[in-house]
């Protein structure tokens, strides 16, 4: 109960210091890039595993209101065979051997803001991707190259500093089967967005 209630009073805190960095007018149109850096995540056929993944988007929104966005984007990701933690070892930070996903994306997306800095965004479109890895076609284990035309959606939450820079917590899905390989892939993610 005692957590509870300093939890409680560490968001209402948060709430009541929101107006302080309260942003200098409502949502206009403009031009936005960002970047996204986090934990990749297959989980299909003979992988289930984890590595970092980023990526990388940019696109224009119009305002629809003085509190929401609507855009369009593209934008790349790598999202397969990155391991950070081996920059501190002798491994290689990029492991050939295992699964490797990595594309394009073109889709539309919104931000909409729940107070003058607190915001939610959601975004969908296609993804064009590349992918290297083993079929599961049920015979023996082979190491193919794949590539096809799928979708991914996702959504997060962040905060805005002013008109022009927020970060926010994501989560995305990447859908990618071809050819008996399904390296689909759900990213959690930190993310930085400047708007222009």
């Amino acid at each position: 109960m005692k957590k509870s209630l300093t939890a409680l009073a560490l968001i209402a805190a948060g709430v009541a210091a929101a107006p302080a960095f309260a942003q200098d007018g409502g949502a206009t149109n403009g031009w936005f890039v960002n970047g996204n850096v986090g934990q990749a995540s297959v989980n299909k056929g003979p992988y289930d595993d984890s590595d970092t993944g980023y990526a990388v988007n940019g696109g224009y929104r119009w305002a629809v209101s003085p509190s929401a966005l609507l855009g369009v984007e593209v934008g790349y990701n790598d999202l397969g065979n990155i391991k950070l933690k081996n920059v501190f070892n002798s491994d290689p930070v990029v492991a050939h051997d295992k699964s490797h996903l990595h594309g394009w994306t073109a889709g539309v997306n919104g931000h909409f803001n729940f107070t003058p800095n607190w915001y939610a965004s959601a975004r969908a479109g296609i993804y064009g991707w590349t992918g290297h890895g083993v079929n599961d076609n049920g015979t023996a284990p082979v190491r193919i190259s794949a590539d096809n035309t799928d979708w991914y959606g996702g959504v997060g939450f962040g905060y805005d500093f002013s008109n022009n820079f927020g970060v926010g917590l994501n989560y995305d899905y990447y859908k990618a089967d071809n050819k008996g390989l399904d390296l689909s892939t759900d990213m959690w993610s930190v993310s930085a967005e400047y708007r222009f």
